[in-house]
């Protein structure tokens, strides 16, 4: 199995690089976390969402150097 994962880059998409790869993949993890903060705040579990919100915001800016975004859970 562990064979499998060590292919050419024709198998995983074509010309995309590993780094693009990781990036895709990142971006998508963040998404899921969105989905989380949301359903978070929707069963009225604020202070948790809140704390996951600063962790995606520090993720965003220190490792993917992209710019925060507003927090879902401020009322704004």
């Amino acid at each position: 199995m562990a064979d499998n994962r060590k292919r050419g880059s024709q198998d995983n998409g074509g010309d995309r690089s590993e780094v693009e790869r990781y990036r895709q993949a990142a971006t998508e993890a963040l998404e899921m976390v969105d989905w989380c903060i949301g359903y978070l705040v929707g069963t009225r579990k604020e202070s948790i969402a809140a704390q996951l919100a600063q962790n995606r915001a520090h993720l965003r800016k220190q490792l993917m150097h992209e710019p925060e975004e507003p927090l879902p859970t401020s009322k704004d």
